[in-house]
C-alpha cells in the first residue's frame, strides 16, 4: 500500500510517517496543499491522510481536486475540529473517512488500512500460492506451515507479488508500490530485498526472475494442498 500524508505540523507528519513505515507502508510526506497536488499529479497512492488546515492551498482545495479528477485514492481527512458541522462539510467534499485530532496511532492506522483495501480490487485477507500464506491482517508470513520472520520492505514486496496472482510484477512496479519517493537507492534496494527474501524463504525458490520484465510467484495458489496430498 502507498499513502500520501500531507501535515504542515512537520514533527506530527514525521511521527505518523514512521509509524506507518513501520507497519509496512509506503509513505511519503508533503507539508502543504501545492506539494501535495504536485505529488498526486504524478504519483499513485492508495490512500491521502490529507491535514483539512494546510498552508498555500488548503486541504479542502485539494480534497475537491482528488474528487474532480476521479483518482482512486481514498481519503482520510484529518482536522482539529471535531464539531458535527466540519465532519458533515469535510464527507460533503467527497473524503472517505474523517478523524479528528488528537487521535490514537492504533485508530489512524485502522482507517488507513480500511481505506487502502477498498482503494484495490477486493482480495482475501489471506493470500496463499505455492506453499506461500501470507496474512495481512497480522503481518505474518509462513511457508509451508514454517513461520518466517521478515522486514517490513520484504514483507511488502511478497504481499505485491502474491497480489499479482502469478503475473509478472516490474521493478518500477515494485518501487511504486512499496519504496518511498525519497529513497534515492531504489534500484539496487530492490535487487538487495529480493536476495534477501529469497533466502529467508529457502529452497526451492518461489520467486522467479523475468529477464527483461520483473519478478513473479512461481506456482498455483493449490500448489501447497497438492503436495501435502
Amino acid at each position: 500500500m502507498r499513502v500520501l500524508l500531507v501535515e504542515d505540523e512537520e514533527f506530527l507528519a514525521e511521527m505518523i510517517a514512521d509509524g506507518l513505515r513501520r507497519d509496512a507502508i509506503a509513505v511519503d510526506v508533503a507539508l502543504d496543499g501545492h506539494a501535495a497536488l504536485d505529488r498526486l499529479r504524478f504519483g499513485a497512492y492508495d490512500v491521502l491522510v490529507l491535514d483539512r488546515d494546510l498552508p498555500g492551498v488548503h486541504g479542502d482545495e485539494v480534497c475537491r481536486q482528488v474528487v474532480r479528477s476521479r483518482l482512486l485514492t481514498r481519503v482520510l481527512m484529518l482536522t482539529a475540529s471535531g464539531t458535527v458541522r466540519d465532519r458533515v462539510a469535510g464527507l460533503g467534499l467527497g473524503a472517505d473517512d474523517y478523524l479528528t485530532k488528537p487521535f490514537a496511532y492504533d485508530e489512524l492506522l485502522a482507517r488507513v488500512l480500511a481505506l487502502g483495501r477498498r482503494a484495490r480490487p477486493a482480495l482475501p485477507p489471506v493470500l496463499e500460492r505455492a506453499g506461500l500464506t501470507l496474512d495481512t491482517a497480522r503481518r505474518q508470513v509462513c511457508r509451508d506451515g514454517r513461520y518466517l520472520s521478515l522486514s517490513r520492505k520484504e514483507f511488502a514486496v511478497l504481499e505485491t507479488l502474491l497480489r499479482a496472482e502469478g503475473a509478472v510484477v516490474s521493478g518500477d512496479d515494485l518501487i511504486e508500490e512499496v519504496w518511498e519517493e525519497d529513497t534515492s537507492y531504489r534500484t539496487n534496494a530492490v535487487r538487495v530485498t529480493l536476495s534477501k527474501l529469497r533466502a529467508k524463504l529457502g529452497a526451492p525458490t518461489v520467486i522467479e526472475t523475468v529477464p527483461g520484465a520483473g519478478y513473479r510467484i512461481t506456482g498455483g495458489p493449490s500448489a501447497a494442498g497438492r503436495d501435502a496430498r
